[in-house]
């Protein structure tokens, strides 16, 4: 059946509204959920990424969330590899796969697939290990800049291996040929507010992490760690400033909803370059005409 090879993708920058919406969706076209959020594959970390309830997972159910260790490495690859088998599994029963997160770098690799590069060395990885994240990024801006502004300055794990990359081949990560022709057949959809309403949804989401108990959140992480991936996602290393007595607690809250809104500006600037994607500023168009105009364009598939 034609319907069976459809693939829907909703995305968009952080704080959009893409996990409500995409529930609504799923209960309204008989859809099961795939996480893109490269941070909610990692048990436990429950508050920092904004995870659905445990309720709402029985109710709809959900991929690609709490499948490894805080400590534990998670590859794009493995992303791609692990998306394809759930998405043959929510076909097998009869229903739409909605692949739902922000980070588009998993998003592309599964739709179109993965550049030829190197595999991994382990000795350069060593060597880069010992630096810091901010160090790591100033050495892979000098000799890629364009991988740099995509990956953004955090991402420890990414930006060690565009670097390595480079070591490894003396060509940036960013001149690899990227696949064009899509692997699913898919309808794509960028979900948007307007800055000013999207900077609030941001500010008060943090207030919300704060008061949930995304400290205590940290504090267990932290016993995996301060190198671990997972400490990676937003608002794990503003806590751990203020745990560490480096900034007040008022401080690390103005710098992660500061660095929030920086992270949400790169997934705009990501997602321009997707050109099959409609763009949807849910600032003025409601959800119920977005879920009629999506149920609409599966007929038109069909």
């Amino acid at each position: 059946m034609e319907r069976e090879k459809l693939l829907i993708i909703l995305t968009g920058p952080t704080a959009t509204g893409k996990t409500d919406f995409s529930i609504k969706l799923a209960k309204e076209i008989e859809g099961e959920i795939i996480s893109a959020d490269s941070m909610q594959v990692y048990k436990g970390l429950d508050i920092g990424t904004d995870k659905v309830s445990k309720e709402i997972m029985k109710e709809i159910p959900h991929y690609l969330i709490d499948i490894r260790k805080p400590n534990e490495p998670f590859s794009v690859a493995e992303f791609v590899e692990e998306a394809d088998k759930a998405i043959k599994e929510i076909r097998e029963k009869n229903k739409y796969p909605i692949v739902v997160g922000g980070t588009g770098f998993y998003i592309r690799a599964l739709l179109y697939g993965l550049p030829k590069v190197p595999a991994g060395n382990e000795k350069i990885r060593k060597e880069l290990e010992k630096l810091s994240t901010e160090e790591i990024y100033a050495l892979l801006e000098e000799v890629d800049k364009l991988s740099a502004e995509r990956i953004g300055s955090n991402d420890r794990k990414r930006l060690i291996r565009a670097y390595e990359v480079y070591k490894l081949t003396g060509k940036p990560l960013s001149s690899f040929e990227i696949p064009q022709k899509p692997r699913y057949k898919f309808l794509g959809y960028f979900l948007y507010r307007n800055r000013p309403e999207l900077y609030k949804r941001i500010e008060d989401r943090v207030d919300s992490q704060i008061k949930r108990g995304l400290i205590d959140e940290t504090k267990w992480l932290l016993e995996f760690g301060k190198n671990t991936t997972a400490f990676q996602a937003l608002g794990y290393k503003e806590m751990l400033q203020y745990l560490e007595g480096k900034k007040t607690l008022e401080e690390a809250i103005k710098l992660l909803k500061r660095r929030t809104k920086q992270f949400a500006k790169r997934q705009f600037t990501w997602f321009r370059k997707e050109p099959k994607f409609k763009w949807v500023n849910l600032s003025e168009v409601s959800e119920r005409k977005l879920i009629d105009m999506i149920k609409k364009e599966i007929r038109e598939e069909v």
